[in-house]
This record gives C-alpha cells, structure tokens and sequence, in this order.
C-alpha cells in the first residue's frame, strides 16, 4: 500500500449527547462543516476526546455511519475511527464496519487490561485487526498515559514490516527523541501523526507535518496560524501561539480535564452535552466561572466560528 502522509489539523471530535447521555448525531454534520470550515483536514472519531471507551460496539459504529454519511463526496477530508484496543475481536468487527462505510482509515491502541508483554506481541495484535481490512490504511494511537503501553515506537515499527496497510502512528507521548527517530525510519516511510496539541511547534521542529488534537475542534485558526508562523520562519509568532495554546489548555486542568473540552464547544456555538461517567463534568457555577477565564485569554481572536447550524 503506498502511504499517504497526512497534513495539517486533524481534530478529534468530541461525540455529541443529548441531557440523557444519549448520542445526539443529529449534529454531526453541522460539525462536520465546522471542522471543514475552520480548514481542519480529517476527524480522528471514537478516541480519547470521543468517549469511544465508553460507548457500546453498536453506538460506536452509529457514530462511525454519522461521520461517514456527513463527509461523503469530500474525499479531501479524511476520516479515522479508533476501533479499540482490549477486544480484538470487537476491533475487528469495527474495522470491517468501518471499511463497509468507505472511512478512509482505522486505528488500533494497545490492550490496556491485559497488556501486551513485548513489542512483538503488540505487532501480532496490530496484525490481527489491520489483516482484517487490508485496504484500509491503519494506524496505531500511542497514548501510554492511559493505555499503560509504553514501548518505543520506533521499536514497533522494526516489527510492522509484515503488515501491508500500517501506515503511520497517532503519537500521544512527549517523547520527542522516539518521535523523530519514527520520523526518519525507513527514509521517513511512516505518517506520524503529532496528538499533543500543547506542544505542536516542537514536533513541527522535528518535521512532523499533520496532527491530530482535541482543541483543533474550538480553536483550528490559532494552529493554522502557529502552523503558518512556522512554515514562514517567524519562530518568535509561532511561539506566541502556542502560548495561546498552552494559557489555553491550562484551563482543561483547572476545571477537571478532558470534559472542559465541550464546555469550549459550547460557547463556539455546538453544544455537545456532557461527558458520561465516570468523567467528571463541571457545575452550572464553575461553566461561569469558566467562561470569565476564557475571555481573559481573549479567545474569541482565535477561536473557530461556527457555521449557521441547522438547529437539530
């Protein structure tokens, strides 16, 4: 399979709920034009940001079906859906659905329950779900953070050789030295996909070129324009905005993580609900306190607008 590398921003979008904690795809090709609209390039769904963990096999391939319904005809802009990790038998089933709905590619994460003992077995594992969908690019998503999976990646990708279709990594670690040795493997063969949005200019540094990230979802123009600053070679901007960045993503942790998330959805205008449980979301008093903090970094300079909605 000849490997497409991946450019620009591609967000991780949260999966929008109804109060009940029910999926709410009605909005999803509203957001769907606002990712397209704020030049976001793909949607990575059902990841971290996409409570894919906590969603059923039956509601992860509803979602799956909303994005591939809202994006057909754009083959510009690239869709991948995390299949799992812990059941590969799930995983499978989910890659197979993927590709019966034409998504451009799967990822795979490594089993975080019983965890795999080596490298090698965690290539037989990738192997086991990409052989399922061989005319699928697929990917793996190193988050160690939560998965407890740690090996080098340049390590995998000494062991991957046998899998036509893997094509790149997701990379969600601050291991820079292992990242740039990824990049440069095999005379650059693999799409390594940068997942830390807070330190994107140090991976651009290093060459990456595509990213995927939670807060390309509410704020896509500050990283085209990071992104931009750098490709120009006005290092002082670019480190500006991923400042901007950074006061940002300060307030995830100020107000409880990763749900803080859909709170900044909610004032660009798409309201996403809640996260489910065991997430924890914020009160009615923190959300206003929130929003002071949000103003005080002058968000509404960078933040992505959002398209007229059609109000479902």
């Amino acid at each position: 399979m000849k490997i497409e590398h991946l450019h620009g921003l591609i967000a991780a979008p949260f999966t929008p709920m109804h109060p009940d904690g029910s999926l709410h795809l009605e909005l999803v090709p509203a957001y769907y034009s606002l990712l397209k609209t704020n030049g976001n390039t793909g949607a990575f769904i059902c990841g971290s940001t996409g409570e894919g963990v906590s969603l059923t096999m039956e509601e992860k391939k509803s979602v799956a079906s909303a994005w591939a319904d809202a994006t057909m005809g754009d083959p510009d802009f690239k869709v991948i859906t995390l299949v799992g990790g812990t059941c590969l038998q799930d995983a499978i089933a989910l890659a197979q659905h993927a590709q019966r709905i034409n998504l451009y590619a799967v990822s795979f994460t490594g089993p975080s329950y019983f965890k795999p003992a080596s490298v090698q077995l965690l290539a037989q594992c990738c192997k086991a779900v990409a052989d399922a969908v061989p005319q699928m690019p697929f990917y793996y998503y190193h988050i160690p953070v939560l998965t407890g999976v740690g090996f080098a990646m340049i390590d995998l990708l000494q062991e991957v050789g046998d899998i036509p279709n893997f094509v790149g990594i997701k990379y969600t670690h601050e291991d820079f030295m292992d990242f740039l040795s990824c990049l440069r493997f095999g005379n650059g063969t693999y799409d390594m996909l940068w997942g830390r949005d807070e330190n994107l200019l140090s991976a651009l540094v290093l060459g990456a070129k595509g990213g995927v990230g939670s807060t390309y979802n509410y704020a896509a123009p500050l990283y085209t324009g990071l992104i931009g600053a750098f490709n120009e070679g006005d290092l002082e901007k670019a480190q500006r905005l991923q400042q901007q960045s950074i006061d940002m993503i300060r307030l995830l942790g100020k107000y409880g993580g990763i749900a803080t998330g859909k709170a900044y959805m909610r004032l660009i205008g798409l309201d996403c609900g809640e996260f489910r449980l065991p997430v924890r979301n914020m009160s009615t008093a923190q959300f206003q306190s929130f929003t002071k903090d949000v103003a005080a970094l002058g968000f509404d300079d960078f933040c992505s607008r959002t398209p007229a909605l059609e109000h479902a």
